[in-house]
């Protein structure tokens, strides 16, 4: 297996497939990576696109409790036309085609879309939680609420995806060649401290947010239901989709995130472990899934989940 490189690619990394007499894959495998991206990144950017013209054109849609919704369809497209399109077509050459400045600029637009999806994520149960439990009281949910927390959604992104830029951090190419993120590999101890700081605020925050949140909400709904407030069983039927709503999107978080945040915290505490490009390459695909898996989940579903 080849180990992933600790040290900056030179220049001839980013001018072709077999600049350096080395190929990460067979030509056959680079297709086949370009096909799969494609497989995603056309219905994310169809599904994506269609959330955010029906909210836009639909006026019941267009509440507050949406706009979560809507900010996470607009994270997910950015993702996809940047993170996935160039995955295809740089797939299909067989390396990194936009050289180093497009490696950053890559980089750093897939990271901020792709923490502000993950971030809103989190919004939107702390929505649910807030507008079920109503922690402060008998205090609605307004516009201001849903607009301050897409705005904090999009500056937490920023805050942390902006490092890289000033050099806390970089940006670089990652797996097999053809796609750039934050660098997983660099054994510099600035490095490491960013990578470490983006793990623990972007990655297991937000997932520690969405397993309080939804805790808090099934168990509103329980004392609800247990206190016959609601006539019917509505409390119990309200529960048991949240219930599934919560399982669902739980899992699709794991699939989607926990092998790309497994795998930076494995290359940042042992350097030396021997992993292959292609396995590098995996968790980052799945991470690009979650563009597919959040509107199917969050706007197809909305009849299920929305209380």
């Amino acid at each position: 297996m080849m180990q992933l490189p600790a040290s900056l690619p030179n220049a001839s990394s980013y001018l072709g497939p077999s600049s350096e007499g080395k190929e990460l894959l067979p030509r056959a495998g680079f297709i086949t990576l370009s096909i799969v991206m494609a497989m995603f990144t056309v219905p994310a950017i169809v599904l994506n696109s269609t959330v955010i013209v029906v909210s836009l054109m639909n006026k019941q849609l267009r509440q507050p409790l949406n706009y979560a919704l809507v900010n996470m369809a607009v994270a997910d497209l950015g993702t996809a036309l940047t993170g996935g399109v160039l995955s295809v077509v740089n797939n299909a050459l067989g390396y990194f085609s936009l050289g180093r400045t497009g490696c950053i600029i890559e980089g750093f637009s897939v990271a901020l879309f792709g923490i502000t999806s993950l971030c809103t994520v989190a919004l939107i149960a702390i929505e649910r939680m807030f507008v079920v439990s109503k922690p402060l009281g008998p205090i609605s949910f307004q516009t201001k609420h849903a607009v301050g927390g897409v705005a904090l959604s999009w500056v937490w992104s920023l805050i942390w995806n902006t490092p890289p830029l000033f050099g806390w951090g970089r940006y670089e190419l990652e797996g097999v060649g053809t796609s750039c993120a934050p660098d997983w590999h660099n054994r510099d101890p600035n490095n490491v401290s960013y990578i470490l700081c983006y793990f623990l605020l972007c990655f297991a925050v937000p997932f520690l947010i969405i397993v309080a949140s939804y805790s808090k909400l099934i168990y509103t709904l329980r004392q609800v239901s247990a206190m016959g407030y609601i006539e019917g069983g509505a409390a119990a039927k309200a529960e048991a989709k949240v219930a599934r709503m919560v399982v669902l999107m739980v899992v699709t978080f794991l699939v989607s995130w926990l092998p790309y945040a497994t795998l930076a915290l494995v290359v940042v505490s042992h350097p030396d472990a021997p992993i292959s490009p292609l396995l590098g390459t995996v968790p980052v695909y799945l991470a690009k899934s979650s563009t597919v898996y959040n509107p199917l989940i969050y706007l197809y579903m909305n009849k299920q989940v929305y209380l």
